[in-house]
Parts: structure tokens; C-alpha cells; sequence
């Protein structure tokens, strides 16, 4: 009777053990897992999330985000639409746990510059914030380059024409925090 009982005491402590033994090994791989996601993966399974972006420069962005490019996202609230460069993302709140799809070949190619020639496109105003709340430029995008844009001042209501520009400025992408446009 003492023998069946040891026995049945030794075969309890080698299933905890191996129970032990194998949630260890399950959240050592969800760590390894979770290390292999980047940030625009989580930002885009956020789709019905309304989630508040810190940008650099200290303003802060809420809504829901739209799109995920390599190197921006687009949030969307009721009344506009803000692009912000990931490089100018400081803090972002209210993230659910999802986790977005592994963006393609083609996906990963669509930098900032891309977004930008697509603004400037259609000619839609847009105010661009450049490091601080108070460095606020309102117009058309003239021209996207590689790595800079050029935004011709235009006052808001107006259409791009050259009797209306009030001015041009040039600023590489890095000075960039972000591009709101009505929605």
C-alpha cells in the first residue's frame, strides 16, 4: 500500500514538472514571437481601435488608423485625416492586441514619398507640422522628391494658383511630423 502510494506521489510531481517544463517553453517562444513583430505589423491589426499618436514636436493625433505604409500611417477621425511619418511617432495609446498581416513585396516599397506624390496629386490642402504646434504650414504639395517635399503657401479655401501662393517652403522628410488633411 506504501509502494502505491509513493508511486502515485512520484508520477503527480513528474506531471508538474512536465507541465512546468512545458509552459516555460510555450512563453519562451511567444517571447521569441512577439520579438519578431514590428511596429507597423502592430499598427495595422488596429482597425477598430481609436488609438491617440504623440508625434514629435508634442501634438497629439486621435482616430483610427486607416493604413500602414512602410514608413506611415494614416489615422482618420470625422472630420480629417492625418499622415504621420512613423520616424516622427513618439508614443502611441490605446493599441488593442492584434497584430496586422505581414505586409507584401510591393507594400514594403510604398515609403513616404509615395503618400506624398499621391497628395499632391489630387492637389488636396493640406497643414504640415514641423516639429512644434507652432511650426504649422498650410497649402498645396508642390513638389515630393526623395527625400523632401516642397509645399507652396496657399490660404486655406483657396486653390493652388500662382496669384494665391503666398510663398514656397522646402523641408526634408525627417523635419516631418505630420500632414493633415480635411476629411
Amino acid at each position: 500500500m506504501r509502494w502505491a502510494a509513493l508511486f502515485d506521489d512520484m508520477e503527480v510531481q513528474f506531471a508538474a514538472a512536465l507541465q512546468s517544463a512545458s509552459e516555460e517553453e510555450a512563453a519562451d517562444l511567444y517571447r521569441s514571437e512577439q520579438g519578431r513583430v514590428a511596429l507597423t505589423a502592430r499598427l495595422a491589426g488596429q482597425g477598430d481601435w481609436t488609438v491617440t499618436v504623440r508625434v514629435a514636436g508634442g501634438q497629439n493625433f486621435t482616430g483610427r488608423i486607416s493604413h500602414v505604409g512602410s514608413e506611415w500611417l494614416v489615422m482618420r477621425s470625422a472630420d480629417r485625416s492625418v499622415l504621420i511619418p512613423l520616424a516622427a511617432v513618439q508614443v502611441v495609446q490605446g493599441l488593442g492586441r492584434a497584430v496586422g498581416a505581414t505586409p507584401t513585396r510591393v507594400h514594403a516599397r510604398l515609403g513616404l514619398a509615395s503618400a506624398l506624390r499621391t497628395l499632391s496629386r489630387d492637389r488636396q490642402h493640406v497643414s504640415v507640422y514641423a516639429g512644434s504646434a507652432d511650426a504649422r504650414y498650410d497649402g498645396v504639395l508642390d513638389r515630393i522628391g526623395r527625400d523632401f517635399l516642397e509645399l507652396a503657401l496657399v490660404p486655406t479655401g483657396e486653390e493652388r494658383r500662382s496669384s494665391n501662393v503666398q510663398g514656397v517652403v522646402t523641408m526634408p522628410f525627417a523635419a516631418v511630423s505630420a500632414i493633415v488633411t480635411l476629411a
